[in-house]
């Protein structure tokens, strides 16, 4: 059972299932989806192939920043990083799963997904991870692969990168930034200690990061409206008045937020931008989802 609990430290699970949780809304959004005999089925590997490219993605993260996670409060219990996990058994489990959830992907989907999907692994593993270390510009690197499961999971539905799939791209790569920035607002003392460089001023927590927050908050206003408007969502029904309500007032609840952390400049707020941009994201999909042409 530990060893269990250790894997699932490794692939951070709650992070995993947020994440691939945006690539099967992404493909439900599709037309392709319906294409497919058992909908539930292609579903379900869709889920396992992302968790497992997502999950070794995660685990070679923790490979290399072992050392640092070793001293920071919020990661020193990881298992590489507290010694009951080596390095070796990491690598071997994040390049079986990596392979893994690739072969599923291309087997089961098209190879266009899951060149998407390897490519998506490759620049947070061995990109975006390094340059945490370097130049706050690591954020904007790593909001690409952290924007690609939307486009992995249209591209598997469609077999093809077209507007829909951009614009799910777009909406997540712009969430990204108020959501970790806020991390690493909450996290700054344990960041800065290791020599990470993740927030947008050199000075940490500051009205411009705020600003930024802010700014971000208000590009998802027409990211999230544009499905309407490329004909991939309506809204001339029941059900596209009320998905355009709740992404109306999910907007509101994350630009509030945000202006809440720059009033009050304390990790309490930033805390509730965090939090509030977890509860965004779902809400969001689900409400593209409800109004599917």
């Amino acid at each position: 059972m530990k060893k269990v609990k250790d894997y699932l430290q490794l692939v951070k699970l709650s992070l995993s299932i947020m994440v691939v949780f945006s690539s099967v809304i992404s493909f439900l959004l599709t037309q392709g989806s319906e294409s497919y005999v058992d909908t539930w089925k292609m579903i379900f590997l869709l889920f396992v192939g992302g968790m497992l490219v997502t999950g070794s993605a995660n685990a070679i993260n923790q490979v290399v920043e072992k050392d640092t996670d070793a001293k920071m409060m919020r990661t020193a219990r990881r298992p590489i990083a507290a010694g009951r996990m080596s390095v070796t058994e990491g690598w071997i489990f994040a390049i079986v799963t990596g392979a893994l959830g690739v072969f599923i992907l291309g087997n089961y989907f098209n190879w266009l997904a899951a060149g998407l999907a390897a490519f998506s692994l490759f620049l947070y593993a061995f990109i975006y991870t390094p340059l945490k270390k370097v130049n706050s510009i690591a954020v904007l690197v790593g909001a690409v692969p952290g924007a690609l499961p939307c486009l992995i999971g249209w591209a598997a539905g469609n077999n093809e990168l077209g507007v829909g799939g951009w614009v799910l791209f777009a909406f997540q790569f712009f969430w990204q930034f108020p959501h970790f920035w806020a991390i690493a607002w909450v996290a700054h003392k344990d960041y800065s200690s290791v020599g990470f460089k993740l927030l947008p001023a050199d000075k940490g927590p500051t009205k411009f990061t705020a600003l930024q927050t802010i700014l971000y908050s208000l590009l998802l206003i027409p990211v999230t409206l544009a499905p309407f408007f490329i004909g991939m969502c309506s809204y001339d029904d029941t059900s596209g008045i009320i998905s355009l309500s709740l992404i109306g007032l999910a907007n509101l609840f994350m630009i509030g937020r945000c202006l809440t952390l720059y009033k009050k400049m304390d990790v309490s707020s930033a805390r509730q931008v965090m939090f509030g941009s977890y509860m965004y994201l779902p809400v969001v999909m689900l409400a593209l989802l409800l109004s599917k042409v």
